[in-house]
């Protein structure tokens, strides 16, 4: 008895939170892993509902192939090619997606939109040699109550082969990423008929190629206008399951998650130094939630976190939105073949090179879009990250005292402090505070690491938000 005492949680409520909203994806109450004395219920990923499970099983391989060997078929879609040929070049693919998206948008009753996003990029040596056009195509579905807060999901319909300048020979870019924009489209096809409580925005971005340009673009009027990008997700090189030796992974999707954040201040820094959040920033939060809704039998994925913002000295679309301080990770296979990436299209030595749809496994990527699908859905449909989530310091103390903002969604049922040992990569144990904004738990700051989510009327759990200091 002693014992419980000892690790009491002050302020969790009891009378805050529906007993739907409570069913949560913890274990019963007692129901403890050997040793484990600390407060709070076992955590334990959140499992696809109904809902979730109809969403993913209209993810359709035949369509997402069909749109692979489409893009493929344009020739070239290197940002320097022609955009105004109706049959080759990124102006004819750029069109193509255009009217793909707005089929989609006209089952939306309304609720989808589609936009041509244009400018002028003037020349950037080396890789822009004169002033070109770069143009995303965006579709935003609304959100139904909290549309201003907003969720990205992004692959780049530019290619190139060998030389990065070479705007004339093929570059069929079916892996690099006629995949990612497939996987885009289709859960924007799937979810046009639905109504996320958030807005969620589906783009084919432009010159990634040649410098990440359509995405910086993206990013940069998104933060221009305050919009509250709580998460971004690009898809590039999501296309193949074998590795260049030969072997296969099909059911592992890579997730890169950075964990010092690229737009960190040095006052960010000295606060992340003094309390070790370097595992802790949005986008590592932002991984984890995708684990733990998307690596499930409806998907038939699991989804490998990998603790870097990209793979080793390279860089994709979600980059330009970590600039701007906004949560951003990267899906990739788990293994590249970097005979079919960047390649011009050749046979040496009885070798066949060039990023081809042959060398496409499309079940792999329609599992890919069920992930993205689920992520997006989870994220959509549930509370969005609290805000302002501070751990008292004013006192020395061997328990930690945690504030917060009451958030404004109108499906918020309440909170869950979340907490694991410093040394776990995934948060273990949630304690229910009902609808309050502080709680006190009678574990050491020192010792442990603390988060907030919210938790919705229909018992979705949001993304953890990681605490910092209110002295």
């Amino acid at each position: 008895m002693a014992e419980q005492r000892s690790r009491r949680v002050f302020l969790s409520a009891t009378a805050a939170l529906s007993t739907a909203a409570l069913a949560s994806t913890a274990t019963p109450a007692g129901a403890r892993e050997p040793g484990d004395r600390g407060p709070g219920e076992i955590l334990s990923p959140q499992r696809p509902d109904a809902e979730l499970r109809a969403i993913l099983r209209e993810i359709d391989e035949n369509r997402i192939e069909a749109t692979v060997r489409r893009l493929a078929a344009f020739g070239t879609r290197h940002t320097l090619s022609s955009q105004t040929d109706p049959v080759r070049g990124i102006g004819a693919a750029r069109d193509w997606i255009f009217a793909r998206l707005q089929e989609s948008a006209e089952r939306s009753g309304g609720r989808m939109t589609v936009e041509l996003q244009s400018y002028v990029q003037p020349p950037a040596p080396p890789r822009i040699p004169v002033a070109t056009t770069i143009t995303n195509v965006v579709a935003t579905l609304r959100g139904s109550t909290t549309p201003e807060r907003v969720y990205v999901v992004s692959g780049h319909y530019d290619s190139r082969c060998s030389d990065p300048l070479d705007a004339v020979q093929d570059a069929p870019g079916a892996d690099d990423d006629a995949s990612g924009v497939a996987v885009a489209m289709e859960v924007a096809r799937v979810l046009a008929t639905r109504r996320p409580a958030a807005t969620i925005v589906f783009a084919a971005v432009a010159g990634e190629e040649q410098g990440l340009f359509g995405a910086r673009h993206m990013a940069t009027r998104y933060k221009a206008a305050g919009t509250d990008v709580q998460a971004m997700f690009t898809n590039d090189i999501v296309g193949s399951s074998r590795a260049d030796d030969g072997t296969r992974d099909p059911r592992t999707i890579r997730l890169f998650a950075e964990g010092v954040p690229t737009s960190e201040t040095p006052a960010q820094a000295e606060i992340r130094r003094a309390v070790g959040g370097e595992n802790d920033s949005p986008s590592r939060q932002l991984a984890r939630f995708a684990r733990s809704v998307a690596e499930n039998d409806a998907t038939g994925m699991s989804v490998r976190v990998i603790y870097r913002r990209d793979r080793y000295l390279r860089g994709g679309d979600h980059i330009p939105f970590l600039e701007q301080g906004y949560p951003a990770a990267r899906f990739t296979e788990p293994h590249e073949d970097y005979a079919h990436q960047h390649q011009d299209v050749r046979v040496e030595n009885g070798k066949r090179f060039g990023d081809l749809p042959e060398f496409c496994d499309f079940p792999f990527i329609a599992r890919v879009a069920r992930v993205n699908a689920a992520t997006l859905w989870s994220l959509a449909t549930a509370p969005g990250t609290p805000e302002d989530v501070r751990i008292r310091t004013n006192q020395l103390t061997n328990d930690t005292d945690l504030v917060w903002r009451r958030g404004t969604d109108p499906d918020l049922a309440g909170y869950e402090v979340v907490w694991r040992e410093t040394t776990a990569a995934e948060w273990t144990h949630a304690i229910g505070v009902g609808d309050r904004t502080e709680a006190k738990v009678d574990l050491s700051k020192d010792n442990v690491f603390f988060g907030v989510r919210a938790v919705g009327k229909n018992g979705r759990r949001g993304p953890v938000a990681f605490p910092t200091p209110l002295s």
